[in-house]
């Protein structure tokens, strides 16, 4: 049996990392080697290694358990086994097919690019899922605002409900697979007879054939529709991240929902501001008097102009920090802080009367430097 590699490592993580730390990790791996997106011959194989290691670190009994006895906690027969293994005869994945998707693509807007999805079954499914990228200012991501996109989909009959019969008793079983959705199939091959199973091609995996096409729709069970939507950007929101709108999707079949849409954003970078997280930076040009004796500026806020109070002995590159004038955080609201980073100007085109009043100045601070000794005086004589 080959070796397992650490979960850390097929996280890229380190021993001591958090949990937030860890669900970036999976969802960033996740999105890139779902067998769905990437199609190498190795994404499936990656992918169910990424998802077994999120599942052990993101358990907290599993994970304490695993740091401490590593693979050997989750290995069929151990010793740690029974009722000494909370986690019984350990951990085993039921293969990609099997796993919720959504919860790899979850983010505060339950954010994704699949919804769960199962293997062969003969009743309603659910659509694919769709992706819309849209691009706003740096003002409109911490405001907010409402954008309106055009969507083309496939809208359920209103009258069969997307099933494509007359009523729900014109259906009969599909003959060609018994009603379950699936055919096998035996095909010769240089090894021997290979037996394959897939969906069925007369009922397309439903199991069911209609005998009464819908009268409103033809027995399509749907039609295709095109709209503008409107969709509410909430402030706050950064780039990369997605909003899903219920039902906008690829269509169901066998009267399943359609898919879900998820509206993914682009934040376009600003000249005045930066952001970190919900916090926001930018620069504040001073003169030197201003620094040294103090001064009240305008300074220009992701909320607006704002009069800021500069200390005293401010020095160069010191940062200057408003309280709650940042970003406000998507899911609890609470706004981050603005810095201030101070640049000093130096002035080039100076007057007579500001060069004598500099060279004061710098002869009272040689005089403080000096400590005011005795021998200067000698020296200016």
């Amino acid at each position: 049996m080959a070796t397992k590699r650490d979960y850390y490592e097929v996280l890229g993580l380190k021993k001591g990392a958090s949990k937030d730390e860890i669900t970036k990790a999976y969802r960033t791996l996740a999105k890139k080697y779902h067998p769905d997106i990437n199609k190498s011959p190795d994404a499936p194989q990656k992918f169910e290694e990424i998802q077994e290691a999120y599942d052990v670190l993101k358990d907290d009994a599993k994970r304490a358990q695993y740091d401490r006895f590593g693979q050997a906690a989750f290995e069929q027969g151990s010793s740690m086994g029974g009722a000494g293994n909370p986690f019984g005869n350990g951990f085993a994945s039921g293969g990609f097919g099997d796993v919720d998707l959504g919860d790899i693509f979850s983010s505060f807007f339950g954010g994704g690019m699949g919804g769960r999805r199962t293997r062969a079954s003969s009743g309603p499914r659910k659509g694919e899922d769709a992706l819309y990228r849209i691009k706003i200012s740096f003002m409109d991501a911490v405001n907010g605002k409402t954008v309106t996109i055009p969507v083309t989909y496939d809208e359920p009959c209103e009258h069969c409900h997307g099933t494509g019969a007359e009523s729900p008793n014109d259906y009969r079983s599909c003959p060609d697979c018994g009603g379950t959705g699936r055919v096998r199939t035996r095909q010769q091959t240089l090894f021997g007879v290979m037996e394959q199973e897939s969906s069925c091609p007369r009922c397309h995996g439903t199991g069911k054939i209609v005998t009464q096409p819908c009268s409103s729709c033809g027995g399509q069970g749907y039609s295709r529709v095109r709209k503008d939507l409107e969709v509410k950007i909430p402030a706050g929101i950064a780039s990369g991240q997605q909003i899903r709108v219920q039902g906008r999707g690829g269509r169901g079949s066998g009267g399943g929902p359609n898919g879900d849409l998820y509206v993914e954003v682009s934040v376009d970078p600003d000249s005045r501001f930066t952001r970190e997280g919900n916090d926001v930076h930018s620069n504040i040009a001073l003169s030197f008097p201003d620094c040294a004796l103090g001064t009240e500026v305008d300074v220009e806020t992701v909320y607006g102009t704002l009069e800021v109070v500069v200390p005293s002995g401010t020095q160069p590159g010191q940062i200057l920090k408003l309280k709650g004038k940042g970003i406000k955080d998507l899911r609890t609201g609470k706004p981050g802080d603005h810095y201030l980073h101070v640049e000093v100007r130096t002035p080039t085109d100076l007057t007579d009367r500001e060069k004598e009043l500099l060279k004061e100045f710098q002869a009272e601070e040689e005089k403080k430097s000096s400590g005011g000794k005795w021998w200067n005086r000698f020296k200016k004589a």
